[in-house]
């Protein structure tokens, strides 16, 4: 479901220029795996690419839904997407 989600939201421009201010709360890390899950990635794939554990990828991911109030992957994606976060080819 999330991979069709980010095929919906990758051929939309973003809302805005301008980040949330909420991602200011987030790590260099937390904003790697909050990419990543955006571009449709698993927990393995995210774990792979940026050479942690997957134990490491949940906490992360927990942590960007709790620090920016959202409540699924899901969620994540269209706020990755709808922010300018991460954009169609990047």
């Amino acid at each position: 479901m999330t991979r069709q989600v980010v095929a919906e939201f990758a051929r939309l421009p973003p809302l805005t220029d301008q980040l949330p201010a909420s991602v200011g709360q987030l790590t260099a890390r937390e904003m790697d795996v909050l990419r990543l899950l955006a571009m449709g990635r698993s927990n393995p794939e995210i774990a792979d690419e940026l050479v942690i554990g997957e134990t490491t990828v949940k906490s992360h991911v927990a942590h960007v839904l709790m620090k920016l109030g959202l409540r699924d992957r899901v969620q994540a994606v269209v706020f990755a997407y709808e922010s300018g976060l991460v954009r169609t080819g990047r």
